[in-house]
């Protein structure tokens, strides 16, 4: 059943700046969706049936070639959207998203997409510009695959789901694995050489970040410019929870 109101603590960067009217007119096209982790919510060259505006949880974006070769090239959580090629006029993706994090969303029908955008322009605006600061994410991790190493592009990962999971981080060697494009053996070193630097403290399945400023100097420029980009774009000096760059717990 749709809900004729939301929240009014909204927590999606995007639902939250918009005005108060078409936040109004948007509610009986939006579906609370409780999301599992390894939910699928789009498949490579299947129509994509709905949008998610995520309130919590983390979605990534697989690009994979022929046989088995995957990789995550952007994430997804708090502070946006999944399915930006039904934004940009495209039914389908060969693009897989599944939820590595589950969580908590509004959810559209693509069908309703037009109308909602077409019905108003402040909607349109805000999730075209989304669309452009995803596209930069989608570039800066293919200038981090190819320029950095494995530990600065780990740094890097693991900073981008902190900005948008609250918490120790339920990430798992295989997941770690497809995020960096390696085998498991490369992500235990790289675990290793993190941990050694006292950066983070890693269990099984299980994260805890203990020194984001380490991080965030240890990633270099592999990390921050599509989030700087979300705050000039969109936030505009109003960040969010997601980039807020929260202090990082102090760990033993």
């Amino acid at each position: 059943m749709l809900r004729t109101d939301l929240h009014p603590s909204l927590k999606n960067g995007l639902l939250a700046r918009l005005p108060e009217d078409d936040i109004s007119a948007l509610a009986p096209l939006l579906q609370p969706a409780t999301l599992k982790q390894r939910e699928v919510l789009f498949e490579p060259f299947r129509p994509i049936e709905h949008l998610h505006f995520f309130e919590t949880g983390l979605s990534s974006e697989i690009a994979g070639g022929t046989g088995s070769e995957h990789i995550e090239v952007g994430c997804t959580g708090h502070e946006g959207v999944s399915g930006v090629p039904l934004i940009l006029g495209v039914e389908s993706t060969p693009h897989l998203s599944v939820m590595q994090v589950g969580g908590f969303a509004y959810r559209m029908r693509s069908s309703e997409l037009r109308r909602a955008m077409d019905m108003s322009p402040s909607l349109r605006r805000l999730l075209l510009q989304y669309a452009h600061v995803f596209m930069i994410q989608l570039a800066a991790t293919a200038l981090a695959d190819g320029r950095y190493r494995i530990e600065e592009r780990l740094a890097r990962w693991l900073l981008m789901c902190q900005d948008r999971v609250a918490g120790s981080l339920p990430l798992t060697h295989e997941f770690l694995a497809l995020m960096l494009g390696v085998r498991r053996p490369s992500v235990t070193d790289a675990l290793h050489v993190l941990e050694g630097r006292r950066l983070i403290k890693a269990e099984r399945g299980l994260i805890v970040v203990r020194d984001r400023a380490g991080l965030v100097e240890l990633a270099g420029g592999s990390y921050g410019l599509p989030e700087a980009e979300y705050r000039r774009i969109i936030a505009q000096d109003r960040p969010p929870a997601a980039f807020s760059s929260p202090s990082a717990p102090s760990g033993n």
